[in-house]
């Protein structure tokens, strides 16, 4: 544990310990002072009482006073006082008079000189001692008088050692003192080393501050927890409880030291846990009122005493807190799922159905909704309309309730008429209390009543201020009934589900008016023709009708256009812009141009489409669309082709084998400056000519080529007409929910056999019109068309003398005789072309066009690369039934 000042933590055992050392070292050094202070003090008494004995002794030895009296006292003190030295062990032992004049003295240049010291005292007749620097360096010296027998100081004696000899006493001496304070200190360190280790276990190494705080804080934390604290012994007894404990367990503020079994009020469950001591992690128990997670760990486990600690966790507001939010999540869930599982298509029933799927069983047993009859044909709902079921889910299949797709008028009285008309959800607490919704259907009300469904939300579907339907939420195997939150949720819910039908009804509705504009669009049905048979095919995306469209345009002289083409996009814009260029095409078809010149004249029209915003399109973008245009002519068995950015068509030949012409691709119609080029190719009668629009061969997870092989294999088989290899081709690349139109059309050729043709070549002279009128009287005749003689013989007679008189060579007539048609052709070098005039009474000519056009059904005028050929057509008339 760290010190809460952040520096290297000092434990109370760690501060002992070093007291303990300090305060041992203190006496450990003040004994050793002490020790040699005292030595030194002894040794220098004792250097001092020997000086004086020695010296006294000396001073009264015999024989002293008569050395003294002696011509030369040196010569007989200074061996006595050498010897006498070194047998007392001082340092010296000097004789002088009384004037300081050495006798003796260890050093025998010293002798003859004066004393150093003080000679004063002991003159006077007192021993005196000193430390003085003499010649032996420091020195402590005793000086005593020599008396003569008459009590007269006659000399005197001094005696001393150096300190250096007292020193070194000393030093003899230290070593066993320290050595006995070293002891003393080892046995004093060792006691604090043990007492500190053992009050460091006790104190875990805190110091007393981290102690003192630590103390503090947890008797806070202990206090303030918002989570019950209990500490008991193995005996059972409460050792500690903190304030959270007592108030969970109404335990009395002076608990601790009770045993367990004693405590008052205590929950029995509570109690058996506690006095178990057994390991237990988040129990819960019922403690009166409220809902306690107790854990309880031993404390022996880890080497403490025995014993227990017990954690208390309320968890009475947890289990609310929990049930409501598991109850928000579960409601924000199901919006989730509302918002991406209602509304995945644009398709009303579906999107009705996804609601009553979403709602069960997360929020009711059984679901219904119900639209406005209106509502499902995209119209806007009246107030009397009536409701169709249109979801129904449930959790059982054999529900009374209404069936779906059961037209409802409910009466004023139910909830769910209120909701339509309020515009407010409502809780129906319990059906069988509520008179007005049972007087919808009594016997069926009852059935519901008996079938367990007990409660019910209705909650009226709107959108944009408009009441779309209602969907009603019923209740049967949870016995409490909707509560507000229920409600809540359900409106919310139905709210966006409300937008998600609406959207659904406006599509519905757009997508109505654009299937009825593309089939008023679409030709209703092919006209009748002699050059081909054909099949056909359309069907519309699944996300709404797009621009795809085909035709067959019956041509003079037994020839027929075929078109197919596609409008870029989907919708009202897609589907009007189609209808004109289906227009444009069947007058561009009328001026009988070349597939490649008539691509030009379309490519020039979708450009001015585009510029001037006529096909919707108000931010510039270009509209797209692509043609395939094919004329067949049955006379000649030939087939001129052009396309503008268009898949190729498919030629099937009678054998079964497929072929792809080599048709110049050309650019997409409103791009502008690309020219379109026509190929030719020669059909056997029987061949079919098969064109498509790109829905048929493109789809997600196939591309083009394998969508082309497709058709191939689809395609190969012999002997198959129109309408089954139409079928075929459907069956084999249809996809089941087409995302882009589909188109197809199938012509198989027809030949207009030699014996049903004339051809003859006009002389450039007046007199060759009578001579071409006999003929064709003659060829009529022979196809059994003597009713069409009169009016042919006009028809030729007017058209030869214009092509005589006006035209060049050379002239030639042509009948054709297809079995629903008689065609004459004439045609001459020219390109001026005749105009239908009306004549007035007086005028002699200009009446031969218009008894051309009162007699025929069809006349007009084409151009060809030597000329033009002026064209008028008879109905035949109908065969006499035998």
């Amino acid at each position: 544990m760290r010190s809460l000042n952040g520096n290297r933590p000092r434990s109370v055992a760690r501060q002992v310990f070093v007291l303990q050392v300090a305060v041992v070292v203190l006496l450990a050094a003040g004994a050793v002072l002490a020790l040699v202070l005292q030595s030194r003090h002894d040794i220098d008494r004792e250097a001092r009482n020997r000086s004086v004995a020695v010296a006294e002794t000396f001073a009264r030895s015999l024989g002293l006073q008569e050395a003294l009296r002696s011509p030369d006292p040196s010569a007989i003190l200074q061996p006595l006082a050498e010897a006498t030295r070194k047998a007392t062990g001082v340092d010296f032992i000097v004789v002088m008079d009384t004037e300081g004049i050495r006798y003796t003295h260890p050093l025998p240049d010293r002798i003859g000189k004066r004393f150093v010291g003080t000679i004063a005292p002991s003159l006077a007749g007192r021993v005196y001692t000193e430390s003085v620097d003499g010649p032996l360096g420091n020195e402590i010296q005793a000086v005593v008088p020599v008396f003569s027998d008459d009590g007269r100081v006659v000399a005197l004696v001094a005696a001393g050692l150096t300190v250096k000899s007292v020193t070194g006493v000393v030093d003899r001496q230290l070593p066993v003192i320290l050595g006995v304070s070293a002891a003393g200190l080892a046995l004093a360190t060792g006691g604090s080393a043990l007492i500190s280790r053992r009050l460091r276990r006790q104190t875990h190494g805190l110091g007393p501050l981290e102690m003192t705080r630590m103390y503090e804080h947890h008797d806070a934390v202990l206090h303030s927890v918002r989570e019950g604290v209990l500490i008991t012994d193995g005996t059972g007894r409460l050792l500690l409880a903190n304030d959270e404990a007592k108030r969970l367990l109404r335990l009395a503020p002076d608990a601790e030291g009770t045993l367990i079994r004693d405590l008052p009020g205590l929950d029995r469950q509570v109690a058996d846990l506690l006095q178990s001591g057994r390991e237990a992690t988040d129990e819960v128990h019922e403690a009166g009122d409220r809902l306690l997670v107790i854990s309880q760990r031993p404390t022996r486990a880890g080497g403490g005493p025995e014993g227990a600690a017990v954690t208390i966790r309320d968890s009475t507001e947890m289990r609310l807190l929990s049930a409501r939010a598991d109850a928000a999540h579960r409601r924000l869930r199901l919006l989730y799922d509302a918002g991406t599982g209602v509304g995945t298509t644009l398709d009303l029933e579906r999107t009705a159905q996804e609601l009553a799927d979403v709602a069960v069983p997360r929020l009711a047993d059984f679901a219904t909704v119900d639209l406005a009859e209106p509502v499902l044909h995209g119209d806007e709902p009246t107030p009397d309309a009536e409701l169709r079921r249109t979801g129904v889910s449930g959790i059982r299949d054999d529900s009374p309730l209404y069936p779906q797709g059961r037209l409802i008028d409910f009466l004023p009285s139910t909830p769910q008429a209120r909701g339509i008309n309020s515009g407010r959800a409502e809780v129906v607490s319990a059906l069988s209390d509520a008179p007005g919704w049972y007087a919808q259907d009594p016997r069926r009300a009852q059935a519901i009543i008996d079938f367990g469904i007990h409660s019910l939300i209705t909650a009226p579907l709107t959108a944009r201020g408009v009441t779309l339907g209602v969907a009603n939420f019923w209740r049967s195997q949870k016995p409490e009934p909707f509560n507000d939150d229920d409600l809540s949720l359900a409106e919310e819910l139905v709210a966006r589900a409300g937008i998600t039908i609406d959207n659904a009804r406006r599509y519905t509705r757009e997508h109505a008016l654009a299937v009825t504009l593309q089939h008023s669009l679409l030709p209703r049905a092919l006209p009748e023709q002699s050059a081909v048979d054909v099949a056909h095919y359309y069907l519309p995306a699944h996300s709404g009708v797009g621009g795809d469209w085909f035709d067959v345009i019956p041509l003079p002289g037994s020839r027929v256009a075929l078109v197919v083409g596609d409008v870029v996009g989907h919708g009202l814009r897609a589907a009007a812009t189609m209808g004109q260029l289906r227009t444009a095409v069947l007058n561009f078809s009328s001026l009988d141009l070349p597939p490649d010149e008539l691509l030009a004249r379309l490519d020039d029209l979708v450009q001015y489409i585009d510029q001037s915003g006529e096909g919707g399109v108000s931010d510039g973008g270009l509209i797209g669309a692509t043609c395939l245009y094919a004329v067949y002519d049955a006379v000649t068995q030939r087939c001129t082709m052009a396309r503008a950015g268009h898949v190729p068509p498919f030629v099937v030949r009678p054998d079964g084998s497929t072929e792809m012409p080599d048709l110049p691709p050309g650019a997409p119609l409103g791009l502008g400056g690309f020219p379109f080029e026509a190929a030719e190719l020669d059909l056997s009668e029987g061949s079919q000519l098969v064109l498509y629009t790109d829905g048929l061969i493109e789809h997600p997870g196939r591309d083009i080529d394998e969508g082309l092989e497709l058709l191939r294999a689809s395609l190969a088989h012999p002997g198959r007409g129109p309408h089954e290899t139409c079928r075929a081709v459907l069956k084999g690349l249809l996809p089941v929910r087409p995302r882009d139109d589909v188109a197809v059309l199938i012509a198989r050729t027809h030949a207009l056999s030699a014996d049903r043709i004339a051809d003859w070549e006009v002389p450039f002279e007046p007199s060759a019109v009578g001579v071409v009128r006999a003929r064709a009287v003659e060829k009529l005749e022979e196809w059994g068309l003597s009713e069409l003689a009169f009016g042919t013989e006009l028809v030729l007679s007017e058209l030869v003398t214009n092509a005589i008189r006006h035209g060049s060579t050379p002239v030639r007539v042509r009948l054709l005789n297809d079995g629903r048609l008689l065609t004459c052709e004439v045609s001459d070098g020219s390109s001026t072309s005749p105009h239908l005039r009306y004549a007035a009474s007086t005028d002699e000519g200009g009446r031969g066009l218009f008894l051309v056009a009162q007699i025929g059904g069809r006349w007009g005028t084409r151009y060809t690369p030597a000329g033009k050929i002026i064209w008028s057509e008879q109905p035949l008339p109908d065969p006499v039934e035998p």
